[in-house]
């Protein structure tokens, strides 16, 4: 038995494929049922700076529902509502101008998806910063399309798949200082200091890290310019297929 079981071990895996892969499978087997959403919100902080984005019927092609898909999106803004709020109404408008204009197949989109984000953040922030304020924001967007689910996000507002059977996936990264090592030594290794707050100017420290100059305890957000190019508006990206097993009835 030992010897078989080493055996086993040595044997190879199977190559990992791309989910765009997984998903053109999945339609050209008839499987392309969606979801029924059920969404609903809860808990405005009494500072007023929370926004959040329902889009529950977006067309990719105008008149066709074939190619609905729905977004959900939390902005928790800081310094100020405006990046917030021009998140809320722009983000969306950016990343569907950076998908490419001659996008056909619901397994083309999906795979052009995660770049778009990229690029609509990256642009929602050029933008932002053009109008001069220094609010900033996290921004936490997801895009559901079937049953595949593909999140972007700055910041720490988290999204949290919780599936049949209880299973609990986060989908997002916080771009928290003081909890994320990977975003301080880049932090670090662009220029800024990392530190805590020092209220008096001696050796008393309070408080969580903070990117410096700015004072700001994310790495990531948009908006932000008063402390400087450390703070990125770069998202992370994440893009899962809901198993059949693991999906509600």
């Amino acid at each position: 038995m030992a010897g078989a079981e080493r055996e086993r071990r040595k044997m190879p895996l199977p190559p990992a494929l791309p989910l765009a892969t997984l998903i053109g499978r999945e339609l050209r087997a008839g499987g392309s049922e969606r979801p029924a959403l059920r969404y609903g919100h809860a808990g405005f902080a009494k500072r007023g700076e929370d926004y959040f984005l329902v889009k529950p019927d977006c067309l990719r092609v105008p008149g066709d529902p074939s190619t609905a898909f729905s977004v959900f999106a939390v902005f928790d803004g800081h310094n100020g509502v405006s990046a917030a709020v021009f998140s809320k109404e722009h983000l969306l408008e950016h990343v569907m101008s950076a998908l490419p204009p001659d996008i056909g197949s619901r397994e083309d989109w999906l795979q052009a998806l995660p770049r778009a984000l990229v690029a609509g953040f990256v642009k929602a922030d050029i933008d932002f910063q053009r109008k001069g304020e220094v609010s900033g924001t996290t921004a936490t967007l997801v895009v559901v399309d079937g049953f595949t689910v593909t999140v972007a996000s700055v910041g720490d507002s988290r999204c949290i798949l919780d599936t049949q059977g209880g299973e609990l996936q986060l989908l997002t990264v916080d771009h928290r200082l003081e909890e994320n090592v990977e975003e301080r030594e880049r932090v670090t290794a662009s220029g800024g200091e990392v530190g805590r707050l020092n209220l008096f100017g001696g050796q008393e420290v309070v408080g969580p890290l903070r990117c410096w100059p700015g004072g700001l305890c994310l790495s990531r957000s948009i908006g932000d310019m008063d402390v400087g190019e450390y703070i990125v508006p770069v998202p992370h990206v994440k893009q899962v297929k809901v198993a059949l097993k693991c999906r509600r009835k």
